[in-house]
Parts: structure tokens; C-alpha cells; sequence
């Protein structure tokens, strides 16, 4: 039986009257996973070349950028964190079109140094964006008049570091993961009301631990296993599949680790897991499978070079990432082995895109490398912006939409 098939993102979203070079609908883009079929875009820029425009966003926010049509949403919260926002910027002008408050927060609490109060990352189609701040709030908008459509305020959750998982949708689901220091599920809500549709508790028993070992920040990956639409998730000490349109879960793998903020890839009858913080791992795991996986089911397991939390591409038989701490590895998708490695230097949070054989990926300070995807490193740019990525990069057309912590860009060539 085929087990394997490209994340569902493409049929149940990009589908609604999109186009998929045009549209970035989710943080990693139309089908999940950081691919673009884009063609044309940029090898080269600076602060003075290939810049279409420049737009100053005020705030602090980690959200990748999402775009449908001519508008780009993203988040941001004041430096305290009590008050998010919403903002869309119009893709041809550069110009900041709304900026609405969606919440204000009391007593936030305290983030990360390496985390924001609007960290998740938006997910749009048409008509509609949604936005997630954690624990202080999930909201709906109007994309043609910038009316709250609805709010939810109650899905309350101990993040510890902040908020970080990103929403998913799936048909007319709207899926966040809520695994906090005190409580740990998934819940889905409905697009048009914001109600309850399903929630599932997640069934690792973490009561033992320690509070801090129990949190994670992954977003989930939605694709076709053996016909039918599963969510593919990360957690704490545990990665699951559930079903997606009513919740249930069909499998659950146990590890050491936490903290989760590095999405699953699937491919070439796999599905590839990071086992989060704590000497993070990465897993090859056969697809398939129901009840608790035996460990026969992971084909090979990978220790050296694995990030925290930027999350990876797969590209036919070879498998890429970025760790934290600025070391780009290749893999074989079979054996896990090395193929190549090169040391980039720097600081990364931002995941990887690929678009016409190209890999580009960008660091907290500024760089961003752009090198061939193939079983040798060849560099073909490396490219300065005034200050770094803590978003993943958007793409539509023929332009790269790079959040920095201060600006977002338009680049693309003349």
C-alpha cells in the first residue's frame, strides 16, 4: 500500500482558488515543508541592491510572514508583551495598510531571550488570517475590512518560555498544539466560529516530571498516510499522528527530549523527527504503524549536527539542516549518514527554503547563504541585510520576503 504522499496543504488549502507561486499560506509555505516552485528568485542582495522596499515593522515578533494575493500578514507585540497585533502590509508598496490590537494582556508572561511574545506564525486563505499568540489568545480576521471576526481567550497554558507552536489549518479546522508546562493537547476550533470541534490530551503520562520537561513548541505537519489526512506532531518525550478531522490518536512514539521547535518533514515512506532539546536527535521512522511504535519502525537515528530549532527540508534522496549553532549537514534519506558537512558560523533560529535547486538560509545576524542543493556543498552567494533572521522566509513570485528583527524586505532582482 502507498504510505506516503506530499503534505496535504497543497489539496485542502492552496487549493481554494490560490495560486501557489503567489501564495504563502503557512510558515512554511504551500505544501508545509519549505518548498517553493518559484523560479526566478534573487541570488544576490545587500541593504543597497535587489531591495524592492524596505518597511520598518515596530514591536517585537518572530512571525514568519504570510501572503495571499496582495497582502502580507504578520504579528507583533509591544516590548512588554501587553499588546499583539496583527499587521498586513501591502506586497507591491511596502506600505503598513492595517494595524490592528487583538489582545491586551494584563501580566504576560515572561519570554525567552530568543523568544517574543508573537512568535507563532500566522496561517491564511481566503478571506480570512488567523492569528495565535499562545496562551493569550487565538483570533480570526476579516482580510478585506480588518474586522475580529472571533477571539478565543481561554485555552490557557503554562508556555514558560513563550509562545511558539504555530496554528495549522486543515478544511474548515483550525488545529493548535498546547503542550505548556501544566497541560499538554491538541485542539482543533472551527474557522468560521472559533467553537470546538475536537481535543485530544496528549496520552504520555509526563505528570512525573519536571514542569519544564514537559513543554514543546513544534507546529504539526499535515499529510497523507495510507489515504487518509494525518497530523504529524512533536512533543514532549513522545511524537504522535492523529487523525484530522476528528482528533483521535493513531500513533505515539516515546524518546528522551522537550522543548520541541523544529517541524517534521515526511518523504521516501518516512516521516523525520526531532526528539527536541536535551541532546537533540533526529529520526528516520518508517510510515505506518498504529498504538505505540516499536522502535523497529525507526530505520536509523542521527546524533551529530541536529538543530533546536530550525526545521529541515528534504529534497528527493537527500536530507538538509541548519543546527542552532551554524553547521549546514547533507544526509542520506535511506541510512541517515553524512554526506557532507560545512561549518557557516553564526546563529540560526529560521528554517530553510528551497526554490530552483537552491537552499537559502538565514542567521540571527544578518547572513544569509544560498548554496546549491546537491550531494556537494557549492556556495553560490552569500548575501548581509542590517540586521538578522528570527523568521522563516516567505516567497511569492519572483521575490524572498525576509522578516528581520526589526524591518521586513522585499528582494528581488531588477
Amino acid at each position: 500500500m502507498k504510505q506516503l504522499l506530499l503534505p496535504l496543504i497543497v489539496l485542502v488549502l492552496t487549493c481554494r482558488n490560490a495560486s501557489a507561486a503567489e501564495n504563502w499560506p503557512d510558515f512554511r509555505g504551500p505544501t508545509m515543508d519549505g518548498h517553493s516552485d518559484a523560479k526566478d528568485l534573487p541570488l544576490e542582495w545587500s541593504e543597497q541592491k535587489n531591495i524592492r522596499w524596505k518597511t520598518a515593522i515596530a514591536g517585537r515578533g518572530w512571525s514568519t510572514p504570510v501572503i495571499w494575493g496582495d497582502q502580507i500578514w504578520l504579528t507583533t507585540a509591544t516590548s512588554d508583551g501587553k499588546e499583539l497585533y496583527a499587521l498586513c502590509i501591502h506586497k507591491e508598496s511596502g506600505e503598513v495598510t492595517r494595524r490592528i490590537k487583538v489582545f491586551e494582556v494584563e501580566k504576560p508572561e515572561p519570554v525567552n531571550a530568543l523568544n517574543s511574545h508573537a512568535s507563532p506564525s500566522p496561517v491564511i486563505e481566503a478571506g480570512k488570517v488567523y492569528v495565535h499568540f499562545g496562551t493569550y489568545g487565538t483570533a480570526a480576521i476579516n482580510t478585506e475590512d480588518g474586522s475580529i471576526l472571533w477571539k478565543r481567550t481561554d485555552l490557557k497554558l503554562d508556555h514558560r518560555e513563550g509562545p511558539g507552536s504555530s496554528p495549522v489549518l486543515f478544511k474548515n479546522l483550525l488545529v493548535l498544539t498546547c503542550d505548556g508546562a501544566d497541560v499538554q493537547y491538541m485542539i482543533a476550533l472551527d474557522t468560521a466560529s472559533g467553537e470546538t470541534k475536537w481535543q485530544t490530551t496528549r496520552s504520555a503520562d509526563l505528570a512525573p516530571l519536571n514542569p519544564d520537561f514537559r513543554k514543546a513548541f513544534s507546529t504539526p505537519l499535515l499529510a497523507e498516510v495510507e489515504g487518509k489526512p494525518q497530523l504529524i506532531t512533536t512533543g514532549a518525550h513522545s511524537a504522535y499522528g492523529y487523525d484530522a478531522g476528528s482528533g483521535k490518536e493513531l500513533w505515539r512514539l516515546s524518546y528522551n527530549g522537550f522543548s520541541h521547535a523544529s517541524r517534521p518533514v515526511v518523504g521516501q515512506g518516512m516521516m523525520f523527527l526531532n526528539t527536541g532539546y536535551m541532546k537533540p536527535q533526529l529520526w528516520g521512522v518508517k510510515l505506518g504503524g498504529s498504538g505505540n511504535i516499536a522502535d523497529s519502525q525507526v530505520a536509523w537515528k542521527q546524533t551529530s549536527g541536529i538543530p533546536n530549532k530550525p526545521s529541515p527540508l528534504l529534497i528527493d534522496n537527500l536530507f538538509y539542516m541548519i543546527s542552532d549553532g551554524g553547521v549546514a549537514s547533507c544526509l542520506d534519506v535511506k541510512t541517515g549518514e553524512p554526506v557532507w558537512n560545512k561549518r557557516l558560523g553564526g546563529s540560526y533560529s529560521a528554517s530553510p527554503i528551497f526554490a530552483a535547486g537552491r537552499i537559502y538560509i538565514s542567521d540571527q545576524e544578518g547572513k544569509t547563504f544560498v548554496f546549491q542543493a546537491d550531494s556537494d556543498y557549492r556556495q553560490l552567494s552569500e548575501n548581509k541585510l542590517d540586521d538578522g533572521c528570527m523568521a522563516s522566509p516567505a516567497v511569492s513570485g519572483k521575490a524572498i520576503f525576509l522578516r528581520t528583527k526589526t524591518c521586513l524586505y522585499r528582494i528581488e532582482g531588477s
